[in-house]
């Protein structure tokens, strides 16, 4: 082989059960959505406060669409948390904690969800996220924040793209 085309080992990254085995930032949460199917077609669960993932009470609720190689962010709340539920497309969010008092302080994830793979992400204020759309068709996901929209004062702070404090930048989606 030539120098430097050496393999590289895939690490682990689920159990034998199927569960991710990466520690995601803290105060991230994943659930994932499981449709009930029957002959008439599906529903799937999208939020209840019984799941525990976030006591705060459900305020305001609207829907995103993000047309294909679209990438939304980056953005971050000081405020707000956000409930997001994945229901359509294929998408991938990157997080990135800027937290100070964050153990996680610095960690980068990256978690993708299709209609195959549906589930609400809670997102906690002071986490950077942007999402990226990978498939072919619209994507669409609903957010459920924690405080309602202000439109006056709105609690929504971004930075470009490509920027200096998060080291992720979204590639063409080819390779690893």
């Amino acid at each position: 082989m030539a120098p430097g085309a050496e393999p590289v080992k895939d690490r682990q990254t689920v159990s034998p059960d199927g569960e991710p085995v990466a520690r995601l930032i803290a105060g991230v949460a994943v659930r994932p959505a499981r449709p009930v199917v029957d002959k008439r077609g599906e529903i799937v669960e999208v939020f209840s406060p019984s799941w525990g993932l976030d006591p705060d009470p459900l305020v305001y609720v609207y829907q995103v669409s993000l047309r294909p190689g679209a990438i939304k962010g980056w953005v971050v709340h000081r405020n707000q948390d956000d409930r997001i539920f994945h229901s359509g497309g294929a998408v991938r969010w990157a997080l990135y904690d800027a937290r100070p008092e964050s153990p996680t302080r610095g960690q980068l994830d990256l978690l993708t969800f299709s209609e195959r793979n549906r589930a609400l992400m809670v997102i906690p204020r002071g986490v950077f996220h942007a999402v990226e759309n990978l498939g072919p068709g619209e994507a669409v996901f609903v957010n459920l924040p924690t405080a309602p929209y202000d439109h006056a004062d709105p609690d929504k702070y971004r930075l470009p793209i490509r920027n200096d404090l998060i080291p992720f930048a979204f590639d063409d989606g080819r390779g690893w």
